[in-house]
Parts: C-alpha cells; sequence; structure tokens
C-alpha cells in the first residue's frame, strides 16, 4: 500500500493498514463498471470518482496507469489495447481527513478458442452396434479456462457438458472425452461438441461459442425382422415382404421355393398355399421369418 504526495511514494507501516475488505467498504470512491469484461487486444475504460475532500487521486496500473491529480473528482483508467492477462487496475484517493484508501477493478481479459475439433479415440471407420467407443474434444487456445464450458451433443440433444476448475489467466488447450455405444437408431446421426464463454453479465451476450464440424456415425448392425411369423391371404395384392433394415444392406433367401430367387418380396398369388421362410443376412449376423400363405377359403 502506497502514499502519493507530489510525486513521492511513502510506505505506510503495517499496523496503518486496513484490510482489503474493510478498504473496499469504506473508500470513498466509486468505480463504473464495477467489473469489466475485455477480449485480449481490445479496448477498455473503466470511471473512478468521488464525492469527498482530497490530496489527490489516481489509477495504477501495468497498462493505462494515471497520475494522481488534485483538481478532479472523477478519473477514467482506459487502454486502448489491452496486451495483459491479468492486470488489476487499481484506484486510490487520499481523503483530507483520512488516510490513503483504494478499490480494485476486477478485469476478465477472455479470448475465444482458435479451433474446436471431434474426433473418435483409436478407431476409424464405421462403429458396430452395441459396442463402445470414445469421442474426444479438443479445443484450442482458450482464456479464461475457468469460464469455459465444452457441450456435447447427438443432433440436437445435448448430452453431457463440462466446466474446468483451473483458474490460469492465460490460453490453454482442453481436451474433453465422451463414451458412447451406438445401436440402430444412430446410423447417420450427427456428433457435435462446442465451446461456450460464460462471462458473466458484464460479458459478450450471447455467450461467445465455436462449434466443431459434426461428425457423422455409421453404425453397422445385423438384420432383424420386427415379427417372426406372418400370415398372408393368397391374392393379387398381399405381398411376402421380407425387407428389413441392416447396415450393410442384407441379401436375401426363401426356402420352400422351386427355383431360387434374390428378392425380398415375392407376390403371394405366385405361390401355393404353404410356409416360406425368408432369411436375411449380413456380415454380422442373421433372421428369419416365416410366412404362413392361406389360400382365399382358408385352406
Amino acid at each position: 500500500m502506497f502514499q502519493h504526495f507530489t510525486g513521492f511514494v511513502y510506505l505506510f507501516a503495517v499496523s496503518q493498514l486496513v484490510s482489503l475488505a474493510g478498504a473496499q467498504s469504506e473508500c470513498p470512491l466509486q468505480l463504473d463498471p464495477q467489473r469489466v469484461v475485455v477480449r485480449y487486444g481490445g479496448s477498455v475504460a473503466a470511471n473512478c470518482s468521488t464525492s469527498v475532500l482530497h490530496e489527490g487521486m489516481g489509477w495504477e496500473a501495468s497498462q493505462g496507469r494515471v497520475p494522481m491529480t488534485k483538481d478532479q473528482n472523477l478519473i477514467t483508467w482506459r487502454v486502448s489495447e489491452l496486451t495483459e492477462w491479468d492486470i488489476k487496475p487499481v484506484c486510490y484517493i487520499n481523503p483530507t481527513n483520512s488516510a490513503q484508501c483504494e478499490v480494485h477493478l476486477p478485469v476478465t481479459v477472455y479470448k475465444t478458442p482458435d479451433s474446436v475439433f471431434i474426433s473418435t479415440v483409436y478407431h476409424r471407420g464405421p462403429m458396430m452396434e452395441g459396442q463402445q467407443y470414445e469421442l474426444q474434444c479438443d479445443v484450442h487456445n482458450v482464456a479464461p479456462v475457468q469460464y469455459l464450458t465444452v457441450k456435447w451433443y447427438k443432433e440436437q440433444t445435448l448430452l453431457h457438458q463440462t466446466t474446468f476448475p483451473n483458474t490460469s489467466k492465460t490460453p490453454v488447450n482442453e481436451t474433453v472425452t465422451l463414451l458412447i455405444r451406438p445401436d440402430r437408431a444412430d446410423d447417420g446421426a450427427q456428433y457435435w461438441c462446442e465451446a461456450e464463454l460464460d462471462l458473466g453479465a458484464e460479458g459478450p451476450q450471447p455467450h461467445p461459442t465455436i462449434s466443431a464440424k459434426p461428425l457423422n456415425v455409421e453404425v453397422y448392425y445385423k438384420p432383424k425382422h420386427s415379427s417372426s411369423t406372418e400370415t398372408i391371404i393368397q391374392d393379387d395384392k398381399d405381398m411376402l415382404d421380407c425387407t428389413v433394415k441392416a447396415n450393410p444392406a442384407p441379401t436375401y433367401t426363401w426356402d420352400h421355393l422351386k427355383e431360387k430367387n434374390s428378392s425380398s418380396v415375392l407376390k403371394s398369388s405366385a405361390l401355393s398355399p404353404g410356409r416360406y421362410t425368408c432369411t436375411a443376412k449380413n456380415i454380422l449376423g442373421r433372421d428369419s421369418k416365416v410366412f404362413i400363405v392361406k389360400s382365399t377359403g382358408g385352406f
């Protein structure tokens, strides 16, 4: 703590100092705004004013220092290009009838990420239904990380979000992972992550947000019919439809036909009454369905 008089600086004894909390609450200075948020390299300004008689007031800061002045009750700390990550401006005053005191202006200097990138960990190519995979989101060169939230999405559904206890003021890189176990409904889905800086009410609105390019997921899964048996009445309209979703696309075989047929659909009118089994197969497995064809008379 320093006392400023006509260009000289005097160091007060520790016993004469008030606590920081006491100084903040009792010091006859008002800051406007009371907290500032500024992008690294941007401009910033804050006013410090008083309504009491004084012997001088000023700003101490590593950038934008304002020398002590006796003939003003409002002084402005101003920086046109702020390049100090951990700057701590202090406005001080020497009241006429009391000891010097000061107030600190909280300054948050931020930087949005250079890039946000999503990838799979130790895997390339299609994913297999039911197996577990790890996705990774890399956020490069962001500050301050304590205000960062990384969010994971599948399509437009929020899956998870991560915050960081690190109090570093300077830019850092962060990596966040997400475990997924895709099923057939996820084939073709997009996973993505975004980095959001929530800098409070004094910060930019809406919050600065950088999103990764979505990761398109291809899922391999075996054929699976919704039912194992179906009864068909023999006529010109009813079909034996064995079509089923699978990835890779399945091939089809039929039992109890006079000739081989690889189609997934047969006309019931071209068949005799009886039982016909269709099998859909791909590299992951197979699934069969039995069609019972009956004549229009029910026999």
